[in-house]
């Protein structure tokens, strides 16, 4: 196939999918973008990007005009004019753990029903080894006539917030292949990319995403275990975290000790792991304890702040902070959703503020609380406009996502304008000694 005829077509418009699209175009290749989300791709199609990706919709808007981004509601159709197709549907987590891959089924089947030439169908998709299997038997078995067609695996390793970096200078790229076509495609699509790319089977292709998340979150949970340690001692995570990072065989990536990790990947994908790992009878006990020490950490915060603020009830409490990390408005998964949950069980008014996240937050708390309080107009929970406005006439602050903003705060602004100057920073975002000598008592987690 010539470089010229190929033709590339990207299913699922989420986070994976449309920064995939918008990658691929900012390398100067034509990508036609689908979803079966209609309003998602009227989104789109409006120059709007969906969700907050710091960059993203910049992207959106200059390769709309270029055309080097077409969206597509017709699923369909972009099947029967595309020559390479990225799988980007959600994988989402069964109640067992396992990866529910009904999405990907479902697109199997229906790349099968439009095959009318030479396909090339690549995972891109998190997905359990042996998938890649699995769709090819389904193309084969749904398939009208006979084409010729291959299966990829090139598993992403984008960061929310970080996803276009990410993408662009990544410091890897993988690609899982079992036939020279296949892989001479996928080389030719990222030949402009300065960074290694591995090839290697598909099954191995398969495994390095889960294992690459599931090692993540061991060190996270590693060192928030370290981190309970230093409390219990009087020593500091933060310098525990600088010495063992310098070794290069460990590394200084995820080793910040707060209330653990979040989010749509590490946790299900953690779960998937362990679940593959025992479907094909492996022992895998060490994810299961990875995850518990996670979930503890929310406890282990929560019983920081009783400390801090020994009376809860009608305390007013500032919250700065409801997306799972920073730089993105995704709460899925956030350890915020269970702390708002409990201290308004405690009997808590609380102030809460996010950058970009708090509609996200307003709709998945919603299906927790009565309407009235859920959406801000109870007069227990205030959604705020900035984060001075929540820290106005509180008794105490709770930070729980690392925003980059709340770093420029004017410290001795906040403390004027509280009830009482207490800050518990459940991400050990805040220097400690430039907090204490602006007249705040300050609890963090695994520093004296």
């Amino acid at each position: 196939m010539e470089v010229k005829d190929i033709r590339i077509g990207i299913i699922g418009m989420g986070h994976v999918g449309l920064t995939t699209a918008l990658g691929l175009a900012e390398l100067d290749w034509t990508v036609t973008g689908a979803d079966h989300d209609e309003f998602r791709m009227s989104q789109l199609a409006a120059g709007e990007c969906p969700f907050y990706e710091p960059g993203l919709q910049e992207l959106l808007t200059t390769h709309l005009d270029s055309q080097r981004f077409i969206p597509d509601p017709d699923v369909e159709r972009v099947i029967r004019s595309s020559s390479v197709l990225f799988v980007c549907v959600g994988t989402p987590q069964k109640e067992n753990g396992a990866a529910d891959l009904s999405q990907v089924d479902g697109l199997a089947r229906s790349i099968a029903r439009n095959l009318n030439g030479y396909k090339l169908v690549v995972e891109k998709s998190t997905v359990p080894v042996k998938t890649a299997e699995k769709i090819r038997r389904t193309l084969l078995q749904y398939q009208e006539g006979e084409h010729e067609f291959d299966v990829a695996s090139n598993p992403e390793f984008l960061r929310e917030g970080t996803a276009l970096q990410d993408f662009l200078r990544p410091d890897r790229v993988v690609i899982g292949v079992d036939s020279d076509r296949a892989r001479a495609l996928l080389l030719e699509l990222y030949e402009r990319l300065d960074t290694t790319i591995l090839v290697t089977d598909l099954s191995t292709a398969e495994i390095i995403k889960h294992a690459a998340n599931a090692f993540l979150a061991t060190k996270i949970s590693f060192i928030n275990m370290i981190a309970d340690l230093c409390d219990a001692t009087g020593a500091d995570v933060t310098n525990v975290s600088e010495g063992i990072g310098l070794d290069p065989r460990i590394g200084r990536e995820f080793l910040k000790a707060g209330i653990g990790f979040g989010g749509y990947c590490l946790p299900k994908d953690l779960q998937a792991l362990t679940h593959i790992g025992e479907a094909h009878g492996v022992e895998f006990s060490l994810l299961k304890e990875v995850d518990a020490i996670n979930h503890k950490r929310i406890d282990a915060f929560l019983g920081k702040a009783r400390c801090a603020i020994p009376r809860i009830e009608e305390q007013v409490l500032a919250v700065w902070g409801l997306a799972y990390k920073g730089d993105t408005d995704d709460v899925r998964e956030a350890p915020s959703l269970h702390i708002v949950r409990w201290l308004l069980e405690e009997g808590a008014h609380l102030r809460l503020y996010d950058p970009k996240a708090t509609s996200n937050f307003q709709e998945a708390f919603a299906q927790d609380l009565p309407k009235a309080a859920a959406t801000g107009t109870g007069e227990r929970l205030k959604y705020c406009s900035s984060m001075y406005d929540a820290a106005d006439g509180a008794n105490a602050l709770l930070i729980l996502t690392d925003w980059r903003e709340f770093l420029e705060a004017d410290l001795i602004r906040i403390k004027r304008s509280m009830a009482t100057p207490i800050i518990v920073d459940g991400r050990n975002l805040l220097n400690p000694d430039v907090v204490r000598n602006s007249g705040f008592r300050y609890y963090s987690v695994g520093r004296p």
